[in-house]
């Protein structure tokens, strides 16, 4: 099937999801009792097995910063909250950060033994937990959310977490939508967005547009707290309906200057200092909801959306999200009941396309029809190519592991030899030979496959997870063992280590710290604990060749130092090598053909011992 030709996947399995569910209808309830009854708090509720807790929407963070734009990286909060979110990834010039004013709110919160003692009970009735909130509310529930995550992400069984965020203003920065992503958590998260609430989309904008930021969230929070605050205040309390228009036209400005700055170069994430979109998000109108879950056309739909709002109606509608909750599930079983009626299957994908139109609440003969049906188009494609480039490197991975698989056929061959090298000095000091020459140029495509992976993964062509994936760590992990000795190989064997320095400072390819980080970022499983009973296939340390190579240059500077400080250095060295190699061989994490007869170790070790034997005899002076 064309991949232009398919229905919505994602965002309909979510909205389905949600609107077939209490879920929604009892997550904006508990903010409402919250904005009412527990201000600068959270209350709590168990529903069956489902427990809810909502952060209330008036909180106060006690920072001077007036606009609430403040980046901080998610690590000063400190205690180790968010581990797993900590990861600093090559290629991304800032970490993971986080808007200033909601960490201190959540981190004021967290303190608490009241907080700490209500997730307990949380975590130990129910089997899924929501965390919700309205306005700040949802930022801090985001917060909690990922908080909750990564306490729970060494845990076997952990119970399912959501969070619901109802008109929350945007949390960090683009490395942490893609920390997320890659933790595999962009579900976890739902962000509710009423077609024409400013406050998402405030912080997209600069500070100095955002002056009277203050006197809008003491109209909200008196709105929250008192429900039958009369709506002819807003124009007392604004000074005047200029103010609210002149907010509106600004955030517009920014959001449209982003989107079409985005749109030029649309593989490009936008900058890591700047706010960014994470998780879903669910866009309410009178007509219904549409999900998207791709960064950058939730910026498009945040900006074609807010383009037909009045500026009285974007300050009013971060009010209304009970309306439009209580419509979403009857809107979305009339669409289901309209499109089984009334569309063919082979029209599945305009039917998606028209429905989701027709859901924003954009009508089809407005000026913006035409580029938020291209907005949610592109949304469907860009969400599809990633797993569509993943597929399409599975093929190619069949194509080249009969490359692989002939270097495993050398390997064999090489160490059942008389000579008993084995594999790495077989490969260090080969002659020209037919067999040699294809293994080494099986080497080479072998790297040209796994840096166009890395290269693909690095411009967010795949998965975000990518990464994660058994398949992908298993694979990038074993032909990291079986290539990287003969990487080292012909390092030594071109006297590279002469001009450059040895390989592991100077010489090792970047794929292959990459595999290593790979490696240690996975599910252990206990059957890799398990002690080995015989010699690994593959040496488990892809770099021991290369200490090796550095042992015997140690070897060679004692025979000739005759300074006692420097060659007690030099001893030191040698016998931590010593230490690691003998431990590795004794565990079995060792191919065989690291202890034959004629390997370049088996030889260190005579050479080592018949040094220590000579120097024993006739010491230096």
């Amino acid at each position: 099937m064309d991949a232009e030709a398919s229905p919505f996947e994602t965002s309909e399995m979510l909205a389905a999801f949600l609107a077939s569910t209490p879920l929604l209808p009892e997550s904006w309830s508990l903010c409402n009792v919250a904005n009412t009854t527990a201000p600068r708090s959270f209350i709590t509720k168990q529903v069956g097995d489902v427990g809810y807790l909502a952060f209330s929407g008036i909180q106060m963070a006690g920072s001077s910063d007036p606009s609430g734009r403040n980046l901080v990286s998610l690590e000063s909060a400190g205690n180790g909250l968010f581990v797993p979110l900590h990861r600093h990834y090559e290629g991304e010039e800032e970490p993971v950060m986080v808007n200033a004013e909601m960490l201190h709110i959540f981190l004021s919160l967290h303190i608490s033994s009241t907080l700490q003692n209500q997730m307990r009970a949380l975590k130990e009735k129910s089997k899924s937990i929501i965390i919700t909130g309205h306005c700040v509310g949802g930022a801090t529930a985001s917060l909690c959310a990922l908080w909750l995550l990564s306490d729970l992400h060494s845990v076997p069984s952990p119970p399912p977490v959501l969070c619901i965020a109802f008109g929350s203003p945007l949390l960090g920065n683009a490395s942490l939508s893609r920390a997320i992503l890659r933790e595999r958590w962009g579900g976890n998260f739902c962000h509710v967005v009423s077609k024409h609430d400013i406050m998402p989309r405030l912080l997209f904008a600069l500070p100095s547009g955002l002056s009277q930021l203050h006197v809008l969230l003491q109209y909200w929070h008196l709105s929250m707290t008192s429900p039958h605050y009369s709506s002819d205040k807003l124009a007392f309390q604004l000074r005047n309906e200029e103010i609210s228009d002149q907010l509106l036209r600004f955030v517009l400005l920014h959001l449209h200057a982003l989107a079409q700055a985005e749109q030029e170069t649309p593989t490009t994430s936008t900058s890591t200092t700047s706010f960014w979109p994470l998780g879903s998000y669910l866009f309410c109108s009178q007509e219904g909801a549409i999900c998207v879950d791709n960064a950058l056309s939730v910026v498009k739909m945040m900006h074609l959306m807010l383009i037909t709002a009045s500026p009285s109606s974007s300050i009013e509608d971060h009010l209304k999200y009970g309306d439009y909750v209580g419509k979403v599930c009857v809107q979305f079983l009339n669409q289901r009941s309209f499109m089984q009626a009334h569309l063919l299957p082979e029209s599945s994908y305009e039917a998606g396309v028209a429905l989701a139109l027709q859901s924003s609440g954009i009508d089809s003969q407005e000026s913006v029809a035409g580029p938020a049906e291209d907005c949610l188009k592109m949304a469907r494609k860009m969400g599809r190519t990633p797993n569509l480039n993943s597929a399409k490197l599975a093929i190619r991975l069949s194509e080249v592991n009969p490359y692989r698989a002939q270097i495993e056929w050398y390997k064999a061959s090489c160490d059942e030899t008389d000579n008993q090298m084995g594999y790495y000095d077989c490969f260090k000091q080969r002659e020209t030979s037919k067999r040699d020459s294809t293994v080494n140029l099986n080497r080479y495509k072998l790297a040209s496959f796994w840096n166009n992976v890395i290269d693909m993964l690095e411009k967010n062509q795949l998965p975000h997870d990518f990464h994660r994936r058994a398949k992908w760590v298993n694979g990038a992990h074993f032909y990291k063992l079986l290539v990287e000795p003969l990487e080292i190989a012909e390092y030594y064997r071109q006297g590279m280590h002469r001009v450059n320095g040895h390989y592991l400072s100077h010489g090792r390819e970047r794929r292959f710290k990459i595999f290593d980080r790979w490696w240690r970022e996975r599910r252990v499983s206990d059957e890799e604990n398990n002690q080995r009973s015989k010699f690994a296939s593959l040496t488990q340390d892809s770099c021991f060749w290369a200490r090796v190579e550095e042992a015997k240059e140690w070897l060679d500077e004692a025979r000739r130092e005759s300074d006692r400080t420097k060659l007690a250095l030099l001893w030191e060295k040698i016998h931590a090598f010593e230490r690691h190699a003998r431990k590795l061989v004794e565990i079995k994490e060792v191919s065989k053909d690291v202890v034959a007869n004629n390997s370049s170790y088996s030889k260190w070790v005579e050479e080592c011992r018949a040094l220590k034997s000579q120097m024993l005899q006739y010491p230096p002076p």
